[in-house]
């Protein structure tokens, strides 16, 4: 098995999930790496979250016969990455699902409280009626994601998956605690947080080294 999966957690423990993770870690990879391996672990990852999506027998013309097949039923994916990093994890998850609509939710840390504040919503409708994934490679404190979904829900979203590339055991039990029927995806449980709230051994700020700001 390459993942653990209990009460809606899955960490994995894929080789090329972990080796990607390590090489983001280098402080000395540059930008244009660091964005193309952001979306390998998310298409990765995506692999394993969408694998419940439901399937319906359509018919097809094959060149010899006409058979009945799977496909995806319905087609209703939403992809809402917190901003900015998250927009880093959405190409992954597209080039499984290209028909996926995407929605963005902006946030900001405030540097005093580390408690995030928003400043955007804009979601695909009718979002009620669709599997959302919410991505932000950083799972710190947990604020950003616990608002994050919680916006969601409040505009009528019911199944949410939240994907994550690096988490801290802290933000993790919090987002647990106060989402606990969102199925949660991560990529590496890391050490802990530091006193200023990052993530520790991580890999520095995501947003900053996705998009090569400062």
């Amino acid at each position: 098995m390459d993942f653990f999966n209990e009460n809606n957690i899955v960490i994995f423990d894929h080789p090329l999930i972990q080796h990607k993770i390590s090489i983001l870690r280098d402080k000395n990879t540059g930008t244009n790496e660091f964005r193309k391996l952001v979306g390998e672990i998310a298409m990765l990852q995506g692999f394993v979250a969408l694998s419940d999506l439901p399937l319906e027998n359509v018919e097809v013309e094959t060149p010899l016969e006409t058979c009945m097949t799977p496909m995806i039923a319905g087609r209703k994916l939403a992809i809402v990455p917190i901003l900015r990093a998250g927009l880093g994890m959405v190409d992954g998850i597209l080039s499984l699902v290209p028909t996926a609509k995407v929605g963005h939710i902006g946030m900001y840390r405030n540097e005093e409280t580390h408690e995030p504040v928003e400043y955007y919503c804009k979601l695909p409708s009718p979002i009620e009626e669709r599997t959302i994934i919410v991505t932000d490679p950083m799972l710190a404190t947990g604020g950003s994601a616990i608002d994050a979904i919680g916006q969601i829900k409040k505009h009528g979203g019911k199944s949410i998956k939240f994907m994550c590339i690096i988490a801290a055991p802290e933000g993790l039990e919090r987002l647990h605690k106060a989402h606990p029927d969102v199925q949660i995806y991560v990529g590496h449980l890391d050490r802990e947080l530091n006193d200023n709230a990052y993530i520790c051994p991580g890999l520095g700020d995501a947003g900053d080294r996705i998009f090569g700001t400062k």
